[in-house]
C-alpha cells in the first residue's frame, strides 16, 4: 500500500480517534475583538512585504485570539497587546521564514533579541517583522510591565527562537528527529514558556516572590504545559503536515518512524504521552510544596496555567482555516 493511500485511510478514521480533553475552565479576554481589529491593522501595515494571499490567510487565522484565550485575566487591552504581538508576529514570522536555514534563523533571533531587550533602542526604519517586535517593547514599557517579568518574557522568546533555529536542520533535510530530540525542540517551539512568564501579570501573581517561579515543581509544570500544547498542536495540524514535505517536527511522525508503527498506532501513542503529561500536571498541582503565605496564590496560578492550556486548545479547535489544505501560509523568505 503506497503512502498516499495509507494517509487517505488514516484521514477517514481520524475524526473517530481520541482527542485531547482538559479539566480546566475556558475563558476569553473581554477585549479579544478589539485585539483582533489591531491584528488586522498589523498585517496591513507591518506585513505589507508579503503577498496578498499570505496576508489574507493570516487574517483568517485570528492569531491574537490565542493570547486572549491563553491569558484571559490580563487587566486590559494594553496588557494583552504585547502578548498578542508576540503570538501573532511569532507565528506569522515562523510561516514566512519556514524554509530558511539554521544559521539564517539564528541571525534573525539575534536581531529580534536586541530589539526586545532594548540593547538596540533604535526604531527600525522600515515596517515589518522586526519593527513589530520593536513595537512590542514600546507597548510593554507603556503598560509598565515590571522589569523582572519582562526580562524573563524576553528570555523565553529567545529560547523559542532557538528552537525554531534548531528544527530547521530537520525541516531542510526532510528528516524526522529522534523522540528525545523532538521533545527538547518541541518544548521550545510550542511557544508556551513566554505565556507562563506573562501569566504572572494576571491577578495578584506578580506579588509572588520570584524564587517560587524558579522552583523545580513550577519549572516542571512549565515543561508539561509546553509539551501538552506542542503535542495537541501536532495532533490538530497532522493532516496538513502529512501532505507537506519537510514538516517532520510532529510527534506522530516521530513515533511512527522510531517505533515502526502505523499512523493510527503512532497517533494513539502520542495521545498516551499527552495524557500522561496531563496526569503529571494534575498530580503536581495537588501536591505543591509549602509556599507559606503564598500557597493559595501559587495554586491559583497553576490553575490559570491550566486555563491557558484549555484556552490555546479552544483556539485550535475553533480555528478552521490554518491547519487545512491550502490554509497555511507558505514560506516566502528567499534569503538575504
Amino acid at each position: 500500500m503506497n503512502a498516499l493511500s495509507t494517509n487517505e485511510n488514516f484521514y477517514a478514521v481520524l475524526q473517530h480517534l481520541p482527542k485531547p480533553k482538559y479539566p480546566f475552565p475556558d475563558f476569553i479576554h473581554p477585549d479579544m475583538q478589539k485585539q483582533r481589529e489591531e491584528y488586522y491593522e498589523w498585517i496591513d501595515k507591518e506585513y505589507a512585504f508579503q503577498s496578498i494571499e499570505a496576508k489574507e490567510k493570516h487574517k483568517k487565522h485570528h492569531l491574537t485570539d490565542i493570547a486572549a484565550r491563553g491569558c484571559p485575566f490580563l487587566k486590559d487591552l494594553a496588557e494583552l497587546r504585547p502578548l498578542a504581538n508576540y503570538t501573532a508576529n511569532g507565528a506569522m514570522m515562523d510561516d514566512y521564514f519556514d524554509r530558511c536555514s539554521r544559521d539564517e534563523m539564528y541571525q534573525i533571533m539575534n536581531q529580534i533579541s536586541t530589539l526586545l531587550s532594548g540593547e538596540d533602542p533604535h526604531e527600525p526604519k522600515e515596517n515589518g517583522i522586526f519593527h513589530l517586535f520593536w513595537v512590542l517593547r514600546q507597548d510593554a514599557i507603556k503598560c509598565e510591565i515590571p522589569e523582572k517579568i519582562y526580562t524573563k518574557f524576553v528570555k523565553s522568546i529567545r529560547d523559542v527562537l532557538i528552537g525554531y533555529s534548531e528544527e530547521k536542520i530537520y525541516y531542510r533535510a526532510n528528516t524526522v528527529p529522534p523522540l528525545s530530540v523532538y521533545l527538547l525542540i518541541r518544548e521550545a517551539t510550542s511557544g508556551v514558556q513566554p505565556y507562563c512568564d506573562y501569566a504572572i501579570l494576571q491577578k495578584e501573581y506578580r506579588n509572588i516572590p520570584e524564587e517560587v517561579f524558579d522552583h523545580p515543581y513550577i519549572t516542571r509544570i512549565y515543561s508539561l504545559c509546553s509539551l501538552m500544547i506542542g503535542i495537541h498542536n501536532d495532533i490538530i495540524s497532522l493532516p496538513k503536515e502529512l501532505m507537506r514535505e519537510g514538516d517532520t517536527m510532529n510527534i506522530v511522525k516521530v513515533l511512527q518512524k522510531e517505533n515502526n508503527l502505523s499512523l493510527i498506532d503512532a497517533y494513539n501513542k502520542a495521545m498516551e504521552i499527552h495524557d500522561d503529561y496531563l496526569k503529571q500536571f494534575l498530580i503536581l498541582q495537588e501536591h505543591l510544596p509549602p509556599f507559606g503565605e503564598y500557597q493559595s496564590n501559587v495554586y491559583d496560578y497553576v490553575q490559570d496555567l491550566g486555563t491557558m492550556i484549555s484556552g490555546v486548545y479552544a483556539w485550535h479547535t475553533n480555528d478552521t482555516s490554518r491547519y487545512v489544505a491550502g490554509g497555511y501560509g507558505e514560506g516566502e523568505f528567499s534569503g538575504w
